[in-house]
């Protein structure tokens, strides 16, 4: 299971085109600990740290650990940034979702 783990972020991380040195400044980690967490078994990392690997990788802790399917992570992950949004951009979204839904 741990080399799921490792192995989701790798694969994450490398589609959304970000290196170890990247992954590792966004989330306040070190390169090294981003290199562990991909690569030794069994990873432990903390679920503050596993939290914003998650937050950057655009997805849910849930399917970093193998129990969510990677596209409901992502919309789960969608929602919760909308939730951060003010209102005027809530709502502007809601008008370009409108649109797109009102050409099908």
């Amino acid at each position: 299971m741990a080399g799921d783990l490792g192995a989701r972020i790798k694969e994450l991380r490398k589609k959304r085109g970000l290196t170890l040195d990247q992954l590792a400044e966004l989330t306040g980690s070190s390169k090294s600990y981003i290199w562990e967490l991909e690569n030794k078994a069994p990873p432990r990392p903390s679920a503050d740290k596993l939290s914003k690997i998650a937050d950057k990788l655009g997805v849910t802790i849930t399917y970093l650990i193998g129990e969510q399917a990677e596209e409901d992570a992502t919309d789960a992950n969608f929602y919760r940034n909308f939730q951060k949004l003010d209102k005027e951009k809530k709502e502007m979204l809601r008008r370009m979702v409108q649109v797109w839904d009102d050409d099908e």
